[in-house]
């Protein structure tokens, strides 16, 4: 199940200096290859072993895989050798181009480069058979530590390996990002833009190219110069196409990275060219500006220098933007200060970051589909009080991104479907409920409800508040998210979930009344028939009491209540502190009985004697006690049944746990100020 977060306020970005170790030892890399030299051993590590469950978990490998160091492979192994650049990104043996493209952009930058890959590893003097990596991770960078034994196969890797054969980082790079995600298996098939956001912590937009802006080749020339990561891709119309080489020597359903835009003078006029490359390190485009075409005839030497123009089949090609635009279908951008790629000036976006969870029962209400509990999915208000500069509306772009899916492969686990709408806010707060949304159109939403990571899109909406809903499509999905808002002028964001508030009456007291109601004559008459002539009953005798009161009112369907229920009734009722219940008490619990009963009334909406635990939230606020999403996730996952599902027992025990908490945080209060007062009067 997904992790409870008990604190859901917006976060700044996260610093990649203060990358966190994940050894489960609780150990730095630098420790641990200190120890592994005073020891003189080299580094084994036991948290991804050199074993098939760190390949594969569905299957057993296809071959009999070895493991082995560089130095068992060739004799002289080199870390880097003559600068990291994309052709040291061959693809092997595992399905897993998406990764190799953002590996490949990630070269075009070496300040990136080289926070990802610590540069200041080798197989020098101090070598011990250990190397890190570090990575972003919803709004937090890991450094991740491994040994150096790779999956080899007569005497070669099997998967992601340079074309210089003595060159390792890139190849330990893919085990350590394979580390991060539970096994090699883990990385087949993925978003381009997916391993970009974890190596830059940027943000990640995508664009069909069939439908962008006129000033496309501007926003990719953009990108590339302020060293964003760029992938592009050509769509497939069914699973048999994933692979398939056109004639023009594309494959569809294939990763590409972008690596280069120029324009080129060609016969008197100027042609705008896009770099590509393909992760396999070789099958090329064919067509015009490809490397043998007879376009680069008519281009002179030092402008073919100036491109790095070199007919060898190395993965890499240029064409024309034209036919770049014809022949692909998608593009993604990670943006990674962020700046903004659409405006002529560079700055930073003002970032903001929310984590949360839907819970199945509590928060996951899916999609606008699903009306009865889409108001039970989180919600966060924006305030948008800047305009962009010179301009009447703001900017900013929400980024929705599911946690941990693809480390849960191995459990059957695949990306949710997700997305998310926002409203105009109704200025006030509070969690809005279901007639808001029933009445309220949205004023934008993500594009679309994808089985992606992460959903994002570019937004200009006027100066004021709204609300944005985070949502899988399908109600009752679980999963933890992690939302980041990056906006160009400040921005304001809430939890409208993050408050706890208590608004219950003025507690009654027994006293004594001259002249009782039928209804508490017959009480009296049961009280005295069970009790005796103390007029005193134990959790037992009030079992039998309430039940024989309640099979005698009408419009109930209740079972019985529990004994556990009667003895929480006690402990909250009894002043006397003699384990009973004396008349006068019983008397004051009954009207509180009689009020919750129409509440959970009230939200059975389908009157079968049982509640939806959507509608815990507005039934508990109808109580008094407002709870933020945390404390509500926990309330249903201790007393929701698997079709989410709250008898009146259950939501009894609650209501009875909460004022005996409400009491105790009172008390408490209660305390702490006299102690303020104590100590302002001395």
């Amino acid at each position: 199940m997904p992790y409870l977060y008990q604190d859901s306020k917006a976060r700044p970005a996260a610093h990649p200096g203060n990358a966190r170790a994940t050894h489960s030892s609780g150990k730095g890399y630098e420790q641990l290859k200190q120890e592994c030299l005073r020891r003189a051993v080299l580094f084994e590590d036991s948290d991804f072993p050199a074993c098939n469950s760190s390949l594969f978990f569905s299957e057993n490998p296809p071959i009999p895989f070895v493991w082995k160091r560089p130095g068992e492979i060739v004799k002289d192994p080199k870390f880097i050798l003559g600068g990291a650049t994309r052709t040291d990104i061959c693809q092997g043996d595992l399905g897993d181009c998406w990764l190799l493209a953002a590996i490949a952009s990630l070269t075009l930058n070496e300040k990136t480069l080289a926070r990802v890959v610590p540069l200041d590893q080798n197989f020098g003097p101090d070598y011990a058979g250990i190397f890190h990596f570090q990575f972003w991770q919803h709004n937090e960078w890991l450094d991740v530590v491994i040994d150096d034994r790779l999956p080899t196969f007569k005497g070669r890797l099997v998967f992601l390996h340079s074309a210089e054969l003595n060159e390792f980082w890139s190849a330990l790079l893919e085990k350590a990002y394979a580390k991060l995600n539970g096994s090699y298996e883990s990385l087949k098939g993925g978003s381009t833009i997916e391993a970009m956001e974890d190596f830059t912590g940027g943000i990640g937009e995508m664009y069909d190219v069939k439908a962008a802006p006129d000033n496309f080749y501007e926003i990719l020339e953009k990108a590339l110069k302020r060293c964003s990561m760029v992938g592009c891709s050509i769509d497939t119309s069914s699973a048999a196409e994933s692979e398939a080489r056109t004639p023009f020597g594309l494959v569809k359903g294939h990763a590409y990275s972008v690596t280069g835009m120029e324009e080129v003078s060609y016969r008197g006029r100027q042609v705008q060219l896009i770099r590509i490359r393909n992760p396999w390190g070789q099958v090329e485009w064919n067509g015009p500006w490809s490397d043998n075409s007879a376009e680069w005839l008519s281009v002179s030497p030092s402008e073919q220098r100036r491109l790095s123009q070199a007919a060898r089949d190395d993965g890499e090609f240029w064409m024309k933007f034209e036919d770049f635009k014809v022949h692909f279908d998608k593009v993604e951008i990670c943006n990674l200060t962020p700046d903004a790629l659409e405006d002529s000036t560079t700055h930073k976006w003002e970032v903001t970051i929310h984590q949360g969870s839907w819970v199945r029962g509590a928060t996951a209400g899916g999609c606008r589909n699903f009306l009865e509990t889409f108001w039970t999915n989180p919600q966060i208000k924006l305030h948008l009080t800047e305009r962009d500069d010179g301009q009447d509306d703001c900017t900013f772009i929400a980024a929705l991104m599911q946690k941990g899916r693809r480390k849960l492969k191995k459990l059957g686990a695949e990306m949710l479907t997700i997305g998310y709408s926002i409203y105009e806010s109704p200025g006030r707060d509070g969690h809005l409920g279901k007639d808001f949304f029933r009445y309220h159109p949205s004023k934008a939403r993500s594009k679309t409800y994808i089985n992606l990571r992460e959903v994002s899109h570019r937004f200009k909406l006027p100066p004021g508040d709204y609300i944005l809903i985070p949502t899988t499509f399908e109600p009752h999905q679980e999963a933890d998210f992690c939302l980041r808002i990056f906006s160009e002028k400040k921005a304001i964001t809430e939890d409208l979930d993050e408050n706890v508030a208590i608004d219950l009456p003025e507690p009654l007291h027994p006293t004594p009344n001259p002249q009782e109601t039928e209804e508490e004559k017959q009480f009296r008459a049961l009280f005295e028939q069970i009790s005796g002539k103390d007029m005193e009953i134990s959790a037992e005798e009030l079992e039998y009491v309430l039940n024989a009161v309640l099979k005698k009112t009408k419009n109930i369907k209740f079972k019985n209540l529990s004994l556990i229920s009667c003895r929480n009734i006690i402990s909250l009722m009894d002043t006397s502190g003699n384990g009973k219940l004396e008349f006068s008490e019983f008397k004051v619990f009954w009207e509180k009985m009689k009020k919750w009963i129409s509440i959970f009334l009230q939200f059975d909406f389908d009157k079968s004697g049982s509640m939806s635990s959507y509608e815990l939230r507005g039934a508990l606020k109808a109580a008094g006690y407002q709870l933020n999403n945390y404390l509500l996730q926990l309330i249903v996952l201790r007393y929701s049944d698997e079709q989410f599902q709250i008898e009146f027992d259950d939501f009894l025990n609650c209501l009875i746990r909460l004022e005996n908490a409400s009491r105790v945080f009172q008390a408490l209060s209660a305390k702490n100020k006299d102690f303020i007062n104590l100590n302002i009067g001395e």
